[in-house]
């Protein structure tokens, strides 16, 4: 007994040790606990202060030979700040703070013992470069991803000799990719995108050979190529490089790696082939080399990348045929993206056999044939997109029953043949197209009763073919529909009463049509309908109600049609109403003189002989005739009201001098703020505001031209509308942030002046006008030859583009047309007139107007409809703006009442780029069709009617970034923005742009 007293002392000695260790663990966690925020007590509830030994059983904590040696406090939404207390932990080796919202500096010395420090998806800021990474010499996993880390990588990294993990992904660290990071040859993983980096990728970073994982895009912008160095990264299974500016050609000795699973190139401007070479990477599962400039063939040795599961090649400038082997030798391919290239030649017949596919995007080439039958043998085909192409045949019965599709877009195509019956009664459809076609036959009914409930289709677009036969009563239970699309075929008999059962629809067209009988007035439970157009058709009747019940209904279009009776008075009281025609019927009535209806023009009521009112110039009363006195009499009011005239016009003139005079008298009291360095005075300035110097008149103010004594020309605006005191409510703010804008295709705004009646802006004089003048003018449209207005589209686009894209906030510009569009003296594009220009917070969120604002022909049509704007409302008017170019032609007034230039070229061309010569300025000679095609290509897609559909400015920029313009000496060269792609087009939901939503490639 006495002979294990000394084993019981030490072992009581050890207790004691034990309890004192944990108790100072103990009282450090207690003290970090007091600097979270205690508004979420229930996350660390079982923190007790009372019971020292049941610490390594609380939330996150866990021990290891008598220490706290892991602390994760994951997703527990805690806030507040991190105590220094942390460093009495020296045996923690797992920290983990990820998920919560802590904002202060952290503690991290005499952490010797830490092997696991992870601090990502916080917002932790300031820079790493004070960090004592010296006192951390056992760290094996350092990540602070998504956090706002500012400082360049700090070289104190370096001293972490075991790191095999370092994610510094989605903060702003800034400056260049330092070469000593070749020098932590222990690294397996390396995350650095998402960042603010720049230069170039140092080739040091080949010597990492134990790396498995790379990522180096997303927002950095880097010069020059991939280092062909690369090649030596052996044992490397993921490579992304991905939107971060790279040019030049994609290296051969990438081919080396024959462990890579993964490898993303795309969003960047690597031009040249595809090297065969990467036909060497047989362990293949991803493949992404999109949004470049890759030219050829798609490659033969690509045959061998039997494990491929995505392929994405699209947005390039690939030409050739598709590959048989893509789906005889691809077994395990899931998604095929090949969009926006040059392809021709046929479908490969087997696509869809290896029962694998899922995505298949082929839209925008020159594919001939027809649709492959087995493209859903196996029902697992969600997205088929073909559209765009030269496809001719039938659409395949089986695509009636492939219950997998979600969309489906097959338009502007050569497809003839009757719809297959189920396709549009698919369970999991959202948006289905087959417009501009020549489908012919019926629309089937449903034929399955299980499918009436679990219809999700969101948009039916079977506009422009050869449909006929009665309206199926079962589309009725679209429930979810948005946007019905049936104009332009040969529907026939009544409308069915059911359509009153689609309450979630917001656009409805079915014009230009054969259908007949009476507007049922169910269209009124369409609480939701923004838009309807039941033109061109034979319906008869009275023009019901209950239409009118519709609050939010802001177009109507019942023209050409057999309506009779009279218009319902309480048309009048639709307050979102902006856009109704009701012409070309057999309406009768009298017109009130006041309300909603008074204010349209007459013109949406011409045709109707019965209808009468003061404002159609039919009077209702026009059978009075006026006797001989009543003429004298007139004719002498006619001569007193003009010698009055006369008078007040004297009058005033003298008030305009006099005004003009004390306008440059009180220069003293006029305040000039300069945005530029300026050599006039605000004197210099009053002096050209004469009338003789007026260059433009416009609803925002009045234009001068001036010289300065020193030589230099300035534009003048004198804007109207503008009471006192407008500068002092956030005006001022705007205007110094317009002074701040520098880029070379927008107008320099050069200073601002005000007094208390009065604000001018001053801008730099542009020698050439605008556009609009140049194009449409008496002289200049003839001498504006192809190449210069390619280059005035592509210039405009950057100006447009970095107001959209690089301005915080984004700035929406609200009324881009031809005549903001000015020219200096070598014809260099700048976008101008910023009278209308809003700026949008909240990441560039549309927001809802008071009224609608910009010029007629130019104005989006969900903004007209909605009043919400957005930077896709400025894409639409750009669009119009590249239609000008194009055709030579006015928005409006050129194509007969109620026709602009969006409706006629899409009429004329039959939205088919190889009639683009019927459209085509015929002042012009020797257009290159390709370079004409694709400029059409570019105006149709931004002038969309659904606004998602819409390309972003960045894209734009690009797609007319491609083509060289040799004639007139000038290369564009690349866009300096990352190119974001709006897969909006085809079948994603959105980009997210923000840093602190940043996507983390680790999760694909």
């Amino acid at each position: 007994m006495f002979t294990s007293l000394p084993y019981l002392v030490v072992f009581l000695c050890f207790l004691s040790s034990f309890s004192s260790v944990l108790s100072s663990d103990f009282e450090a966690l207690l003290k970090l606990k007091q600097g979270f925020n205690p508004s979420n007590p229930i996350s660390l509830k079982n923190w007790d202060s009372s019971n020292s030994t049941s610490i390594c059983f609380w939330t996150g904590v866990k021990c290891l030979h008598g220490r706290v040696s892991s602390l994760d406090l994951t997703d527990l939404n805690l806030g507040g700040t991190v105590s220094p207390v942390l460093t009495t932990l020296d045996s923690l080796i797992h920290l983990s703070l990820a998920g919560n919202n802590f904002s202060s500096r952290v503690e991290l010395k005499n952490l010797t013992s830490l092997r696991f420090l992870n601090l990502s998806n916080n917002v932790f800021n300031g820079g790493l470069d004070v960090w004592n990474f010296s006192s951390l010499p056992n760290l094996e996993v350092f990540d602070v991803y998504n956090n706002n880390f500012t400082s360049p990588i700090p070289n104190g990294v370096l001293k972490l000799k075991k790191l095999r993990h370092l994610d510094l992904g989605g903060n702003y660290f800034f400056g260049e990719i330092p070469s000593f990071l070749g020098e932590l040859i222990t690294l397996e993983y390396l995350s650095l995108s998402g960042n603010d980096l720049q230069g170039t990728i140092p080739k040091e970073l080949g010597n990492l050979t134990n790396l498995k994982e790379i990522y180096l895009g997303q927002f950095n912008v880097y010069e020059g190529g991939i280092p062909k160095e690369f090649g030596k990264l052996v044992n490397l299974v993921h490579l992304d490089v991905s939107s971060c500016g790279l040019d030049g050609q994609i290296p051969t000795e990438l081919g080396n790696l024959r462990l890579l699973d993964t490898l993303y190139l795309h969003m960047n401007h690597f031009s040249g082939g595809i090297p065969r070479e990467l036909g060497n990477l047989t362990n293949l599962v991803n493949l992404d080399l999109s949004i470049n400039a890759l030219s050829g063939e798609i490659p033969h040795e690509f045959v061998n990348l039997k494990n491929l599961k995505l392929l994405n090649l699209f947005m390039n400038k690939l030409h050739g045929s598709i590959p048989d082997y893509v789906a005889d030798g691809l077994p395990n391919l899931a998604i095929l993206g090949l969009w926006k290239n040059n392809f021709t030649g046929e479908i490969p017949r087997n696509l869809g056999q290896n029962e694998k596919l899922q995505v298949l995007d082929l839209s925008s080439n020159k594919l001939t044939g027809t649709i492959p039958s087995n493209l859903c043998v196996s029902n697992q085909l969600n997205v088929l997109i073909l559209m765009n192409n030269f496809l001719f045949g039938s659409i395949p019965e089986s695509l009636g029953s492939c219950v997998s599709l979600v969309r489906v877009r097959l338009g502007q195509n050569y497809l003839n043949g009757s719809v297959p019956n189920g396709l549009i009664y698919l369970p999991k459809l959202n948006l289905l197209e087959l417009q501009n076609n020549y489908l012919s036959g019926n629309l089937p009914e449903n034929e399955d009763p299980s499918l009436l409930n679990p219809v999700k289709l969101d948009q039916l677009d079977l506009s422009n073919n050869h449909l006929s036969g009665n309206l199926p009563i079962s589309i009725s239970n679209f429930s979810s529909i948005k946007f019905f699309y049936l104009e332009g075929n040969q529907f026939s008999g009544p409308i069915p009463q059911s359509i009153g059962e689609l309450k979630q629809v917001i656009k409805l067209d079915i014009s230009k049509n054969n259908l007949s009988g009476l507007i049922p007035p169910e269209i009124g439970s369409c609480a939701h309908l923004t838009y309807l157009d039941l033109s061109q058709n034979n319906l008869s009747g009275s023009i019901p109600q209950e239409i009118c019940s519709v609050k939010i209904m802001s177009y109507l279009n019942l023209s050409r049609n057999h309506l009779n009776g009279t218009l319902p008075m309480s048309l009048g009281s639709m307050k979102s109403l902006t856009s109704p025609d009701f012409s070309f019927n057999n309406l009768s009535g009298e017109l009130p003189e006041s309300g909603q209806l008074a204010i349209f023009n007459a013109s949406a009521f011409s045709g109707n002989p019965l209808l009468c009112g003061s404002f159609l110039n039919n009077p209702c009363n026009s059978t009075l005739v006026q006797n001989p006195n009543q003429r004298s009499n007139n004719g002498e009011f006619k001569l007193v009201f003009a010698l009055v005239l006369l008078v007040c016009s004297l009058i005033f003139a003298g008030a305009a001098v006099m005004k003009a005079k004390s306008f440059k008298k009180g220069s003293d009291s006029w305040k000039m703020t300069t945005f530029q360095k300026v050599d006039f005075t605000v004197s210099d300035i009053l002096e050209c505001m004469k009338d003789g110097n007026v260059i433009g008149r416009g609803g925002a103010g009045i234009v001068y031209h001036g010289k300065m004594p020193c030589g230099s020309e300035i534009a003048v605006k004198k804007l109207l509308g503008f009471g006192p005191n407008r500068h002092d409510h956030g005006f001022k703010a705007e205007i110094e942030t317009l002074g701040q804008i520098r880029h070379r295709n927008i107008v320099r705004l050069l200073a601002f002046c005000s007094n208390k009646h009065t604000n001018l802006l001053v801008y730099e004089y542009m020698r050439n006008g605008s556009l609009g003048e140049a194009l449409h003018g008496k002289k200049l449209g003839g001498f504006l030859g192809w190449n210069m207005r390619y280059k005035i589209g592509i210039e405009a686009s950057k100006g447009l583009c970095y107001l959209h894209h690089d301005c915080n906030p984004l700035i929406v510009h609200r009324d881009v047309k031809s005549n903001n569009i000015l020219l200096n003296s070598n014809f260099e594009a700048h976008v101008a007139d910023f009278g209308l220009a809003k700026f949008l917070a909240h990441g560039g969120a549309s927001e809802c107007m008071s009224a609608i604002a910009g010029s007629y022909g130019y104005i989006a049509p969900e903004y007209a409809y909605t009043l919400r704007v957005d930077e896709k409302s400025d894409v639409y008017s750009f669009g119009v703006v590249l239609l000008e170019l194009l055709t030579g032609r006015r928005p409006v007034g050129d194509f007969g009442e109620g026709v602009d230039i969006v409706q006629w070229s899409r009429i004329q061309s039959n939205c088919r780029k190889e009639n683009v010569p019927l459209i085509l300025d015929t002042r012009l000679t020797a257009v290159p069709q390709d370079e004409a095609m694709h400029l059409f290509f570019i105006a149709m897609l931004c002038t969309q009617e659904n606004s998602i559909e819409r390309p972003t400015m960045r894209e734009v920029v690009q797609m007319l970034s491609e083509y060289p313009y040799h004639a007139m000496g000038y290369q564009p060269a690349p866009s300096s923005s990352l190119l974001v792609s709006n897969n909006n087009n085809h079948y994603n939901s959105g980009n997210n742009n923000t840093k602190q939503q940043f996507n983390d490639p680790k999760k694909g």
